[in-house]
């Protein structure tokens, strides 16, 4: 149910019961299932697959995602989105315990197949735990709590690498495989104790709608954001370990905690009367950020400050344009405007993924794989910079004020 008044006159309460639990579901989501993004590349190079190959997981799964999106956000808007996290949580048990059988490499197309499929059932965790807390917070408190709430993600996403990574030396894939799929059998059993959905919050209609038009220009901006970001999960831990660097994880670790850490900064300033006219600055927050990337020297220190600085920018990007699809859709419409924004960034980190891992392989077989990884950064701030002919549109106040709860006729 929506966060209410606590007395008249008075601003609703954010730290709900509610709240706090979906947050630490979807910190668990992301820090379970982001130790599985950088070490894929390490068992697919393990079983014979060369660089552009290894992305390759990475590319299949955000494209079943992509696809995936425009499916399950809708589909949590007619049978509730507490239902979608059940059954999506539970097939992420049945993947888990998939790749833990794939053991030569013969076998590693079985990753890719995978990929698509597993990749829809994650948009569905996303979709619908965002949708859900869009429901659960009202105009007054929207942008502080989509800041906050947007915590988890990055807080699961600065810790889910680094232990991915010990724990796929320490265990091996196979029991790291079977590990995740434990810890997300738990997270299914967690979910019975986060609010429902009633009746009148459902639609009655077809499972899937279009999104509304005022979805058009973020589906853009954020498609153009996830080109930036698709090359960061399968290959900064591998540019890492080619410049043998002691942390492996520094450039997702970093970028997690600049997500943290500008959000902390934000939700004690504030974000002003409209905060959609923070996108500006944070799109040349993540620009910078790619810029290090491209052109520091070092390993390092070069992943720690760029990471950080792209993190900043690119996490309140992402968080800027959903909160202002959440202001701007329907309340009965807000999980097909989620799924389309998901759709566009998953598409983007595909077509990242595998053009931009195309050009590091390719450059790096003439130039040397450090030029290759480093015109991979840089293409990926050539992507950002392209949402400049976009973003003016997308800053003007709001276009929607909050709809009406739908009345029922028969009262």
């Amino acid at each position: 149910m929506p966060i209410t008044p606590t007395a008249a006159g008075n601003p609703p309460r954010l730290f709900t019961r509610a709240f706090v639990l979906l947050s630490v579901f979807y910190f668990f989501v992301f820090a379970l299932g982001y130790q599985l993004f950088p070490v894929v590349p390490l068992r697919l190079r393990n079983l014979g697959a060369d660089l552009a190959e290894s992305g390759r997981f990475m590319a299949a799964f955000t494209l079943g995602s992509a696809i995936g999106s425009l499916f399950t956000g809708p589909l949590g808007d007619r049978l509730g989105q507490r239902r979608v996290l059940r059954v999506a949580s539970l097939l992420m048990v049945a993947f888990f315990a998939a790749y833990a059988c794939i053991q030569t490499p013969a076998n590693r197309w079985i990753f890719y197949v995978l990929a698509p499929f597993h990749g829809l059932i994650w948009s569905g965790l996303r979709t619908a735990s965002v949708a859900k807390m869009g429901s659960l917070l009202t105009p007054e408190n929207r942008a502080e709590g989509m800041s906050f709430f947007g915590l988890s993600s990055p807080s699961g996403v600065a810790l889910g690498p680094i232990l991915g990574l010990v724990l796929f030396a320490l265990l091996g894939f196979r029991w790291q495989m079977l590990a995740l799929g434990a810890g997300f059998l738990v997270l299914h059993v967690f979910i019975k104790f986060l609010p429902g959905e009633t009746q009148d919050q459902l639609r009655q209609d077809a499972a899937f709608q279009l999104p509304e038009k005022v979805v058009l220009l973020p589906v853009l901006i954020l498609f153009l954001v996830g080109i930036s970001y698709g090359p960061i999960p399968p290959y900064s831990a591998q540019e890492a370990k080619f410049l043998q660097a002691v942390w492996p994880s520094a450039l997702l670790t970093s970028l997690a905690l600049g997500m943290v850490g500008l959000r902390l900064i934000l939700g004690a300033t504030g974000f002003g009367r409209d905060p959609i006219r923070l996108l500006g600055l944070m799109l040349w927050l993540s620009i910078s950020g790619m810029v290090l990337l491209a052109l520091l020297p070092g390993g390092t220190v070069r992943h720690v400050l760029g990471g950080a600085i792209y993190g900043a920018g690119y996490a309140m990007t992402h968080t800027l344009l959903f909160m202002a699809i959440i202001d701007r859709s329907r309340p009965d419409r807000r999980g097909a405007g989620v799924g389309a924004l998901y759709f566009a960034y998953d598409a983007g980190q595909a077509v990242g993924a595998f053009g931009l891992g195309w050009v590091m392989e390719r450059i790096g077989h003439t130039q040397g794989l450090a030029a290759g990884y480093r015109w991979g950064w840089g293409l990926g701030g050539v992507a950002l910079a392209g949402c400049f002919f976009l973003v003016g549109r997308v800053m003007k106040p709001r276009l929607r004020q909050e709809a009406p709860a739908p009345v029922n006729s028969g009262s």
